[in-house]
């Protein structure tokens, strides 16, 4: 199996591709030292299976491990981690291994086998069953490099067609995920204001009527106003009065 590790301690990266070295029946492609790095490395490598560090600087391991879930041929996600107490949320989520550190070659073998019995895409189907909590950063990918956007960064959402675009105070890119899916994950922190927007109720200035008589919303920061349908108004009023 193809194999990429991440773990911001050296050391313990060191001693896994021993581990995996000795043993001779993987390749390690890449390691890593944070989330972000996993995430950019996962899309430009496509690696069967992933040892993820829980805690990490920036963004730890369960929430990179919710964004390899969003990828249908995403890697197996089996975490590494010297805390028991998170073996509840990891296992929430489907993770196809919890090893606790020091990691013994025997279960990193048995760990390795059970996620080669899988196909990537049953893998990645197990891993999208639960996600406890929502991510803190969405992954764009242009011109075929992935970097982040911070969910507080982002404006809107707007579909089109079969395209979903992600609206931030540094400009509009494509990512491919579905609105509804979106509305789902963020339903605490958007609304859903119109069939082809949801809006960052962070981000909401005022609810008005366009001269037309129709309802728009203006956003902070923004000279553009967006639609918003009539049987929607009654909720984003209940949502803007108490957020």
């Amino acid at each position: 199996m193809r194999i990429l590790i991440v773990d911001d301690e050296a050391p313990a990266r060191v001693r896994l591709r021993r581990m995996l070295e000795d043993a001779g029946e993987h390749e390690v492609v890449a390691e890593a030292g944070n989330g972000e790095q996993a995430l950019r490395l996962n899309h430009e490598l496509s690696p069967d299976a992933i040892l993820l560090d829980i805690r990490m600087p920036g963004m730890d391991g369960l929430e990179c491990a919710r964004h390899l879930s969003t990828d249908n041929e995403g890697p197996a996600v089996i975490f590494t981690t010297a805390y028991d107490q998170y073996a509840i949320e990891a296992f929430e989520a489907h993770a196809l291994g919890y090893l606790l550190k020091p990691v013994r070659q025997e279960r990193l073998h048995k760990a390795l086998q059970h996620a080669r019995r899988l196909s990537n895409s049953e893998a990645a189907s197990i891993a999208r069953a639960s996600q406890a909590q929502a991510r803190q950063f969405i992954c764009a990918v242009t011109r075929g490099e992935a970097h982040l956007v911070p969910v507080t960064n982002v404006l809107y959402f707007e579909a089109d067609q079969k395209y979903v675009s992600m609206i931030h105070p540094g400009g509009a890119e494509l990512i491919d995920e579905s609105l509804k899916m979106l509305e789902e994950e963020f339903s605490e922190s958007f609304v859903r204001i119109h069939r082809s927007f949801l809006v960052s109720l962070d981000w909401l200035e005022a609810l008005e009527k366009g001269p037309t008589g129709h309802f728009q919303v203006r956003l902070r920061e923004k000279e553009e106003k967006l639609p918003v349908s009539r049987r929607m108004v009654s909720e984003l009023r209940k949502r803007m009065r108490h957020n």
